[in-house]
C-alpha cells in the first residue's frame, strides 16, 4: 500500500508536467493570432468603427494570412490569401465544407434545411443536386429569358420617362426582386405599397438586416437565452411568421397547378419533386420553403449590389465607361436593346464586371464554414468545429497577386486567365469548392443583361455640380455590402439611338 502511494505521489507531478507540456505544445501548433482575454477571447480586437472584413484584414496584415482568433467561445480561422485558400481547398475541401449553426439563419431556414446552411452530408448533397439539375441548370435559366427581358424593358422605360437623377440603387433592387419573384412564384409580389415598395420587398429588407447583424448567440451559444431579453427573439419571430405564411400560401396555390415543364416556376418544380416518390429525399413544405429562401437571400441583394457598384465604378472611370459603351453599341447597332444572344460578344463588358466583382464582392467574407474534423494546414493544427472565415475582399486586393489592387482597371484581365467561378483562388466572389454558390449562372446572366442595356440605351453622368471624386464609396454593413449612400445618376439618350 505504501509503495502504491509513493508511486502515486511520483506520478501526479509527472502527469501534470506532461499535461502542461501538451497544452503548451497544442497552443503553439495553432496558427498565429493575437492574445485573447478570458471569456470574450479576441472580440475586443475587432474594430467596431469599420466593417468586419476591413477589421479582419488589418489583423491579418499583422498576424498573417492564416490567422486564429477566439471570438467569444468560438474558435475561428481567418483565411486572407489566395495561396492559403489554394492549399486548404485543394487538400481539405471536405473537412472545410461544414457550416456553423447560426441563430437567425437556423430559424429562417427551418433548422438549416436550405442549401447554404445545411450541414455537410447526404441531405445537403441531395438538395444541392436539386438546385443544380432542376432549379438553376443552364436549361432552366434559359426558360426564364422572357422574364429577364420583360423586366429589363420595364426598367429602361422607367428611366426613359423619368426626369432628373435616377436612383439606380433602388431601381436595381426593384429589377432583381421582380425577376426573382417571377422566376420563383410566376408573378410579381406587388401589393401596391408606398413609393412602389411591395410588402414582400420590405419584408426581405427586414430579414436581411436581421441575418446580417451580429447575434450574441453566434459567439456565445450558451447565451442564446439573452435574445429573449434584448428583443431579438421577438423581432425574428415576427418576420419569420410573416414570411412563413406567405410561402405557405404560395405552395398551396401551386399545389393545384400542373404546368408543362417549360412553363414551370421554381415553386412548381419543387412541388412536383415533392410528389415524386422516386426522389432520394422526401421533401416537406419546410424543405421547400428553406430552399426558396436561398433563392431570395442569395439572388436579389447580391445582384442589385453588383449592378450598383459596377455603375459607380464606371462613372468614376469615364474611359472605361466610354470603352464599354462603344463596344456594346457597335455589337448591338441597329437594335432597340441588347438581347441575351449578344452577351457572348461583349468581351470588355465581361472584364468590367469581373473587375467590379474583384473590388466589390457582394459578400466580402463569404458564407462562414466550419471544420468537420481535426486537420493540419501549413504545419498548424486546425481543430474540429472551428469556424472558418474566408476574406474574399482581402484576397482580391492582395498586392502579392494584383498590381495597384485598389484601382478599377478592367484591362488587367485582358491577358489573364483568371475567372470568378471558383477555380482561381485569387478571385472567389461566389465562393470556392463544394460550397461554392450554385446560382452563379443565374446571377451573371441577369447582371450582364441589365448592365449591357443600361450602357447601350443611355449616357450617364453625375448630377449637376457633382464630381466623380465627390462620390461616396463607403460600404454599408449588412448581409450584402451595398453602397452606404444611393447611387443617383442623370440618364440621357445618345443621339445615335
Amino acid at each position: 500500500m505504501a509503495s502504491e502511494i509513493l508511486w502515486l505521489l511520483l506520478l501526479i507531478p509527472a502527469t501534470s508536467f506532461l499535461l502542461l507540456f501538451f497544452i503548451k505544445h497544442h497552443k503553439r501548433s495553432l496558427p498565429p493570432g493575437p492574445k485573447k482575454l478570458p471569456l470574450i477571447g479576441n472580440l475586443h480586437q475587432l474594430d467596431g468603427s469599420c466593417l468586419p472584413h476591413l477589421s479582419l484584414e488589418r489583423l491579418s496584415n499583422q498576424y498573417g494570412p492564416l490567422m486564429f482568433l477566439q471570438l467569444g467561445s468560438i474558435p475561428t480561422l481567418v483565411i486572407s490569401s489566395a495561396d492559403v485558400a489554394r492549399d486548404i481547398f485543394k487538400s481539405h475541401d471536405v473537412i472545410f465544407s461544414g457550416r456553423p449553426d447560426l441563430f437567425a439563419a437556423n430559424r429562417f431556414n427551418y433548422g438549416c434545411k436550405n442549401i447554404s446552411f445545411a450541414p455537410y452530408g447526404d441531405y445537403w448533397r441531395e438538395v444541392r443536386k436539386i438546385a443544380i439539375l432542376e432549379l438553376l441548370s443552364s436549361k432552366r435559366v434559359q426558360t426564364f429569358q422572357a422574364v429577364r427581358s420583360e423586366e429589363v424593358d420595364s426598367m429602361l422605360k422607367f428611366i426613359a420617362q423619368s426626369s432628373g437623377p435616377i436612383n439606380l440603387s433602388k431601381l436595381t433592387v426593384l429589377l432583381t426582386n421582380n425577376i426573382v419573384c417571377r422566376v420563383t412564384f410566376g408573378k410579381r409580389l406587388d401589393d401596391g405599397g408606398d413609393s412602389g415598395t411591395s410588402r414582400f420587398e420590405k419584408l426581405m429588407r427586414e430579414i436581411q438586416a436581421i441575418l446580417g447583424s451580429p447575434n450574441v448567440a453566434d459567439f456565445f451559444p450558451w447565451m442564446e437565452w439573452f435574445n429573449k431579453f434584448n428583443g431579438r427573439d421577438k423581432s425574428l419571430e415576427k418576420y419569420f411568421r410573416e414570411l412563413d405564411k406567405l410561402l405557405d400560401e404560395e405552395i398551396q396555390e401551386h399545389d393545384q397547378k400542373r404546368p408543362e415543364p417549360e412553363h414551370e416556376d421554381l415553386v412548381d418544380v419543387l412541388v412536383r419533386l415533392q410528389k415524386d416518390s422516386s426522389q432520394p429525399i422526401a421533401l416537406t413544405n419546410d424543405h421547400i420553403k428553406a430552399v426558396l429562401n436561398d433563392m431570395f437571400f442569395a439572388g436579389t441583394d447580391t445582384s442589385s449590389a453588383t449592378l450598383a457598384w459596377t455603375m459607380t465604378e464606371l462613372v468614376r472611370n469615364p474611359s472605361a465607361m466610354k470603352r464599354a459603351q462603344n463596344e456594346v453599341r457597335a455589337v448591338v447597332k441597329g437594335k432597340e436593346k441588347v438581347e441575351e444572344d449578344d452577351l457572348s460578344k461583349l468581351m470588355y463588358l465581361k472584364l468590367v464586371l469581373k473587375e467590379a466583382l474583384r473590388l466589390h464582392p457582394p459578400a466580402p467574407l463569404l458564407v462562414p464554414r466550419e471544420t468537420t474534423q481535426d486537420c493540419t494546414v501549413g504545419g498548424y493544427t486546425i481543430p474540429s468545429k472551428t469556424r472558418v472565415i474566408i476574406n474574399a475582399k482581402a484576397i482580391a486586393t492582395d498586392p502579392k497577386h494584383w498590381e495597384d489592387p485598389h484601382e478599377f482597371r478592367p484591362e488587367r484581365f485582358l491577358n489573364s486567365s483568371i475567372e470568378f467561378k471558383g477555380q482561381h483562388f485569387e478571385l472567389i466572389p461566389f465562393g470556392v469548392g463544394r460550397r461554392g454558390c450554385p446560382g452563379i449562372n443565374f446571377a451573371i446572366q441577369l447582371v450582364e443583361l441589365a448592365l449591357a442595356n443600361l450602357l447601350y440605351r443611355f449616357n450617364w453622368k453625375l448630377p449637376a455640380g457633382m464630381r466623380s471624386e465627390d462620390l461616396d464609396m463607403e460600404e454599408a454593413f449588412g448581409l450584402t455590402i451595398h453602397k452606404k449612400t444611393h447611387l443617383c445618376l442623370v440618364a440621357t439618350a445618345p443621339a445615335s439611338l
